[in-house]
Parts: C-alpha cells; sequence; structure tokens
C-alpha cells in the first residue's frame, strides 16, 4: 500500500467485502463503512487520494459504494469510474449524489471541476431509465443505471424554502418525461440542487 495511504485501523484489510465511503468528510454513512477522506477527521478511517486508496484494492473486493458531494472535485471521472467498475463485485451497489450543473454554488466552488447532469452517468453505464441515448464512446460499460433522481433543495441557510423545493422535486421525479422536460427546458428557470444516481455492476 502506498505510503501516501494511512489506514488508521485496517479497515482495508477487513474481512469479507467492503462498504466504502469515498469523500465522507465528517459523518459517513453508518458505522459498517469504511470512511474514505484526503482530509483526516472523526469518521476518515482511511486518509488518502481516492484513486489511489481503489487502487490499492483487490479485483471485486467492495459490495457497495457511497459518495456525497466527491465526484466533482475528481478531474479524471473516466479513471474513477474504471477503477469502481474493476473493485465493486457483481452485483455491488454505487451510490453518488453530485451537484446539478444549474446549482449556481457548483460555479462558486474552485475546487470543483466538473458539471453533472441526468445523462453524465449514461456515458459510462447501460441505460435503460432515460429515454434519450447516449454514446459510450468506446467504454465497455460494467455498470448498469437503476435509478436517478433530482433533488431539490436549498442550502442550510435557507431552510425555510425546502418546502416549496420538494414539491417540485416530487413533481419532476414523479416520470422519467417530466426529468428529461424538466432539464432540457426548465433548469434554468428552477435550478436543482443535485442528482443521485443508482448503479449496480453487471460485469
Amino acid at each position: 500500500m502506498s505510503e501516501a495511504i494511512l489506514d488508521k485501523a485496517g479497515a482495508l484489510r477487513r474481512e469479507g467485502t467492503l462498504k466504502l465511503d469515498l469523500g465522507c468528510g465528517p459523518t459517513k454513512r453508518g458505522p459498517d463503512y469504511v470512511g474514505v477522506d484526503v482530509m483526516d477527521g472523526p469518521a476518515v478511517d482511511v486518509v488518502g487520494d481516492v484513486l489511489e486508496v481503489l487502487g490499492a484494492l483487490e479485483d471485486e473486493s467492495v459490495a457497495e459504494v457511497y459518495s456525497s458531494h466527491l465526484f466533482e472535485h475528481i478531474g479524471d471521472l473516466e479513471a474513477l469510474v474504471s477503477e469502481l467498475e474493476r473493485v465493486l463485485v457483481v452485483g455491488g451497489r454505487l451510490q453518488v449524489v453530485v451537484p446539478h450543473f444549474s446549482n449556481a454554488y457548483f460555479y462558486s466552488d474552485p475546487t470543483h471541476r466538473r458539471p453533472f447532469g441526468l445523462y453524465t452517468f449514461s456515458y459510462f453505464a447501460e441505460d435503460a431509465v432515460l429515454r434519450r441515448r447516449v454514446p459510450t464512446y468506446g467504454h465497455a460499460p460494467r455498470l448498469r443505471l437503476e435509478r436517478v433522481r433530482l433533488n431539490f433543495r436549498s442550502s442550510i441557510e435557507f431552510r425555510k424554502r425546502w418546502r416549496l423545493k420538494a414539491l417540485l422535486g416530487r413533481g419532476f421525479n414523479a416520470t422519467t418525461w417530466l426529468q428529461e422536460l424538466y432539464e432540457e427546458n426548465l433548469a434554468w428557470l428552477l435550478p436543482c440542487y443535485e442528482l443521485e444516481f443508482s448503479l449496480v455492476k453487471v460485469a
């Protein structure tokens, strides 16, 4: 294992398949998850660059990966997806939460590297969810998109707006047709806070 990776309690050497929370920050998904972050903290079990940490794992050694607001910080998304495809077991699950491209706060953070839209993971995965077809540019997908959700909310400082935005979310997430209508025609009028993708490894 690279000297740049600090596995504080041997979390990556646990018996059986792992559950990872990539970019966990001050809290992680649950006590059975291995928290990974480039900055140390109380919820962090492994300190290191996410690509280096994944690169230190064996093939098909991970049962589940959760990541909230990390992927937008990664410069090489293709490399990250490839590593996730490698380390997940067949049937393993990947849940990713990222800012939507219409979220004004995305552009305020100088550490953000790329925006995300409804179709971003469709370029890397089999997709029978969304109606619009996009190319994979030679990538042989090993993941399948199972669900995508538009999450409408405000920053915690503006909590009173959440109820209205929750209504927007319930409306636009009612059908795939409404999700795609929203992103093509209404995103800049009614900005969405974040996207939530659920995928499974199929090959």
